[in-house]
Parts: C-alpha cells; sequence; structure tokens
C-alpha cells in the first residue's frame, strides 16, 4: 500500500471501544442502505449474531478518513446455503472511489482466507462486471432473504 500515504486496514472488532466509536459513526454516515444497516448491527451489537460469531468487519482508513469498508461473514443474505464466507456490504465513499481501494481490502481479505485454508469466498450482488475485476467468476442465481434474485459470485482462494 505504498502507493498512498498512511492507508491502514483495520479489523472494527479488534479496535479499543474509543476507535470503534470513532469508525462506527465514520460508517454511520454512509448514504447507502445497507451501509446504514450495517451501522444498526454495528450500534446494537446484534452484527455477530446476524452474521455470524467469526463475522468481522474491516475498514480501510487514511488519517481519520473511511474511505472504504466490507465485511467477511459465515452467513450473508441467501439464506439455507452452506456457501460461506461471504464478503459483504462492500462500500467505498463517493470521494474515494475510482482508486481501487475495495481491490486493497480485498487482496486483504483473500490473503486472510489462505492462511486460514479457505478454498473459497463468495458474493451476493446485484451488480454485473464489478467483481470480475477482484477475480470473482459468477456462479449462480439465488433468492436472497427477501425472495429477490441475486447474483451469487465466487473467487478461488489459490
Amino acid at each position: 500500500m505504498a502507493d498512498s500515504p498512511n492507508l491502514q486496514i483495520k479489523e472494527y472488532f479488534q479496535l479499543d471501544t474509543q476507535e470503534q466509536k470513532f469508525w462506527l459513526a465514520k460508517i454511520g454516515e454512509s448514504d447507502w442502505r445497507a451501509g446504514k444497516y450495517l451501522f444498526q448491527l454495528l450500534s446494537d451489537g446484534e452484527f455477530q449474531k446476524v452474521c455470524g460469531q467469526k463475522s468481522t468487519v474491516f475498514l480501510l482508513t487514511q488519517n481519520k478518513d473511511l474511505l472504504s469498508f466490507c465485511t467477511v461473514a459465515e452467513r450473508d443474505d441467501i439464506p439455507d446455503t452452506e456457501l460461506t464466507p461471504w464478503i459483504g456490504f462492500v462500500f467505498t465513499f463517493p470521494a474515494f472511489r475510482g482508486k481501487r481501494h475495495i481491490g486493497k481490502l480485498m487482496d486483504h481479505i483473500c490473503g486472510l482466507a489462505k492462511n486460514q485454508g479457505c478454498p473459497n469466498l463468495y458474493i451476493s450482488t446485484d451488480q454485473k462486471g464489478l467483481y470480475e475485476n477482484f477475480g470473482f467468476s459468477f456462479l449462480q442465481t439465488a433468492k436472497d432473504s427477501h425472495g429477490e434474485q441475486t447474483l451469487v459470485y465466487k473467487k478461488e482462494i489459490k
């Protein structure tokens, strides 16, 4: 990450309480409905209950700015599936888009998955043509927890 000074990847649940409060407020500044939902889950202490005990939130920061965030979760919005883990709540704030910041988080997550012996990562999305840029390939369509069609992408960890 030498191309951008002071970029850091933080794992939300490894931060102390004050840092969590600071970065949670930044997540809450997201204008995206799913970002607001993530904020609510974290605020209410319900994130790991809903997404799984091993689930976490990754933040890409630069000094006091939150550039991007995403989650790695045991469960996502596809009910009754054995597929796991899921990358979700993928968001980059508008002022920081176009610089492949999510790619930095994805690379970090893939490195962790490889070290943990995880063979695949999954994403549920309505976006076509985005996650292919990060090495994901279309796996299937599925119904999400609201009964809507969603695209499921898979990345093999090598």
